[in-house]
């Protein structure tokens, strides 16, 4: 994995960015005040450019003052500078934008945006900086996109034997959070029909963003249960790497937002699902139904998505409850053990994303993630947890090389 960072002309946002292709190793970041495809260039100089290069960036405004509108502006400068000077023509392949307040920022961002929005996620999860948006994006070169890719609903490109799925931002608006949790799941199980998928062979992560964590997420859970054992998704089984996290849409009906990543082409045997079970137990036995991570294994890499993750036992007790820091200690060293079972480690890792329950614990948090995390691409942002005595979590995702002759390159 290679790091750099990259700050905007007028000093107004930075990006940091992974850089990931076939036969990389780590490297240092390095930053760059002036062009970012110098950095680029620099940092890929005589590199052997085959295979698939993937890119994962977080941007964020330094200078916070701006309006609104000053910011997207600002980001969405700094997004093109970079698209066009060093991603080597990669294809966008899924965004992801935090706001500080939705109900007044998502008209003005979507004006930004184009009509096909089905990889594109929006959500209201404000940014613990003092500003009012980050952006996420994920780009890989090579990757053809779906002429078709508005009709499903989902976000389909494709390199090789492999065709990625991506949906953003799909609410239902009727009934309550179990009632749209159900809704949003069969409709997703429809979407993934038409592409010869379903949910338990194919869907490889999912997203599930409540309004209200503390009112809402027991209809989650129970929708999700039920439906996943219908669909033979259980504990003798498997069931699907996940985040469930508060964070909000502008229209006040929607109880439950829902992002998912599929794969088609995927082998059962290319998949692992992690367990650590000398730090965590098993999800079934506190009732919720999610994997702790999920790896999928091509001939050049493996991916490891890395569910949200707090500081628990493996017993499934909260650890150091009311103590922030030391949650924060052991919430990364549950990161790593899952990480480990992938025989990935922290140096893998392409993006971080970190959710908070007190604004207040911002400080203590960014200074414990920027000493362990010094180059990788992260956000903090303002989103309770679903147990209201984990004060933290965590989620990432992390890419490593392989060389595996059973299975066909990303």
């Amino acid at each position: 994995m290679l790091y750099k960072t990259t700050i905007d002309k007028d000093g107004h946002a930075i990006a940091t960015i992974s850089i990931f292709y076939a036969g990389a190793t780590n490297s240092a970041g390095v930053t760059a005040n002036t062009s970012a495809g110098a950095t680029a260039n620099a940092i890929t100089k005589n590199v052997k450019r085959t295979g698939v290069f993937e890119y994962q960036l977080m941007i964020r405004i330094t200078k916070t003052g701006l309006s609104f509108d000053g910011q997207l502006k600002s980001v969405f400068g700094l997004f093109k500078e970079i698209c066009e000077n060093e991603m080597n023509h990669a294809t966008i392949v899924f965004l992801r934008f935090f706001l500080s307040d939705a109900t007044n920022q998502i008209k003005l961002l979507s004006d930004y945006l184009p009509e096909n929005k089905s990889n594109i996620s929006i959500i209201e999860q404000p940014p613990l900086d003092g500003s009012k948006i980050t952006l996420w994006a994920y780009l890989q070169t090579e990757m053809k996109i779906s002429e078709n890719r508005s009709s499903s609903g989902l976000y389909k490109v494709q390199h090789g034997e492999y065709s990625h799925l991506w949906t953003g931002t799909t609410i239902k608006q009727e009934g309550d959070s179990e009632h749209q949790m159900r809704a949003l799941l069969n409709d997703y199980m429809i979407r993934l029909k038409e592409y010869d998928c379903t949910l338990a062979e194919n869907c490889i992560r999912t997203w599930i963003y409540a309004r209200n964590i503390d009112v809402d997420y027991a209809g989650i859970v129970k929708a999700r249960r039920e439906l996943f054992a219908e669909n033979g998704l259980t504990k003798k089984t498997h069931y699907i790497a996940s985040t469930g996290i508060s964070g909000r849409y502008a229209d006040p009906k929607t109880s439950v937002l829902f992002d998912a990543y599929a794969i088609k082409g995927i082998r059962p045997e290319q998949i692992q699902y992690l367990q650590a079970k000398t730090h965590l137990n098993p999800t079934h036995e506190y009732g919720v139904t999610f994997e702790r991570g999920t790896c999928v294994v091509y001939g050049d890499r493996r991916h490891v998505f890395i569910s949200g993750t707090a500081s628990i036992n493996n017993e499934g007790k909260i650890i150091h409850e009311g103590n922030v820091n030391k949650q924060a200690c052991r919430m990364i060293e549950n990161v790593g053990a899952l990480l480990k079972k992938a025989e990935c480690g922290i140096e893998d890792i392409a993006s971080v994303i970190v959710y908070l329950r007190d604004i207040a614990d911002y400080q203590n948090i960014r200074i414990i993630l920027e000493q362990q995390f010094p180059e990788i691409p992260k956000v903090i942002v303002l989103a309770p947890v679903c147990r209201p005595g984990w004060l933290v979590e965590m989620e990432c995702f992390a890419i490593k090389n392989d060389d595996n002759k059973n299975f066909a390159p990303l």
